[in-house]
């Protein structure tokens, strides 16, 4: 194989196997919810993580028909308030309390976009 016909191979190569900007972005929504929400909502996003019963109320079930409503009417707002204003010290309280050391961590707006997408694409598929 000649040398520009090799480049020219690898080049389509290399953009056939760049992940399209949506599954980046699903990629860094879904190690966002992993490392930082999973805890306590369950890779289900049911509530069934390993601190779910120790938070007071206990973790919600995110894939309720309210739940996804809220999330459907204001795209976003709901998941950045949640991270940004706890419900008090609610989320920090509970990870000191069971030992949990959670780096900060500066949200982007596209954060936040990434993650409500991963967090509906599982609760869409999820059945209830």
């Amino acid at each position: 194989m000649k040398s520009k016909e090799f480049l020219i191979a690898t080049l389509g190569l290399l953009v056939l196997t760049q992940p399209t900007p949506s599954f980046a972005q699903n990629i860094n929504g879904k190690n966002l919810y992993t490392q930082r929400c999973a805890m306590c909502h369950g890779a289900d996003i049911k509530g069934t993580g390993p601190l779910a019963k120790k938070s007071n109320p206990p973790t919600p079930d995110l894939t309720t028909a309210a739940f996804k409503k809220r999330l459907n009417d204001y795209p976003g707002v709901i998941v950045s308030s949640v991270i940004l204003r706890p419900n008090g010290d609610l989320i920090p309280r509970t990870l000191k309390e069971n030992g949990v050391k959670l780096a900060p961590h500066s949200w982007t707006v596209q954060d936040f976009r990434d993650l409500n997408k991963y967090m509906s694409d599982v609760i869409s598929k999820s059945r209830r």
